[in-house]
């Protein structure tokens, strides 16, 4: 989903600034458009959709022969990616269903904004087995900091050392040891190599693996 709304935001961008801005964007915000491969580190995997498109303006800058410009060519070829091309990595509704049976609770922290995630999350047919969302536009200080995991702790009534963190990403793992969670899992199926993943109390190939 991720890597084709990068390619698209491209050709966007490059249509409203007539310029070819495309590479310098894909640059800044850690996508590679020959693998289709999203930095685990880069802001596309751990930023928040105000700070990518932030961002975005700052390389247009370099480009159009205004602020004003740059930031009118963003306005014009920002949009959301569709929830509907989220292509889950196992059978989600079974992973959750099983992850709760025994009165485990699952809760979101992601630096996407509210409403997509929630589409997306409904898109899957996930969002009547999460309990709790922090997302990027919630006020929050994000990932790495801490706050996400006490946000939901507070929320889910109960403390860091009972929660595990599960991330694909080194700002995930950051944030649940930060936060002082029991377990911190690093997964390899999302963006993050090993190398991102260090610090993770355990690591597995798949989501699909946690139960």
């Amino acid at each position: 989903m991720w890597g084709g709304w990068a390619r698209q935001l491209g050709e966007r961008l490059e249509a409203a600034a007539r310029r070819p801005v495309a590479p310098d964007v894909f640059a800044a915000i850690g996508f590679d458009p020959s693998s289709g491969r999203v930095a685990g580190g880069g802001p596309l995997a751990t930023s928040t959709m105000a700070a990518i498109e932030d961002t975005v303006a700052t390389v247009l800058r370099r480009w159009c022969p205004s602020v004003a410009a740059a930031r009118r060519a963003t306005e014009a070829a920002w949009f959301v990616p569709d929830p509907t091309l989220a292509v889950p990595l196992a059978d989600l509704p079974a992973l959750f269903g099983r992850l709760t049976v025994d009165g485990r609770r699952i809760a979101v922290v992601t630096t996407d904004d509210r409403a997509p995630t929630d589409a997306t999350l409904r898109a899957l047919g996930l969002r009547p087995l999460v309990g709790a969302m922090v997302c990027g536009d919630d006020g929050f200080a994000m990932k790495p900091a801490p706050d996400p995991v006490f946000a939901i702790c507070q929320a889910m009534q109960t403390t860091p050392e009972r929660v595990a963190v599960i991330g694909d990403t080194p700002a995930d793992i950051a944030m649940g040891l930060a936060a002082g969670a029991g377990l911190v899992i690093g997964v390899r199926s999302g963006v993050g190599r090993d190398a991102d993943l260090a610090g993770a109390g355990l690591l597995l190939d798949s989501v699909g693996q946690l139960v």
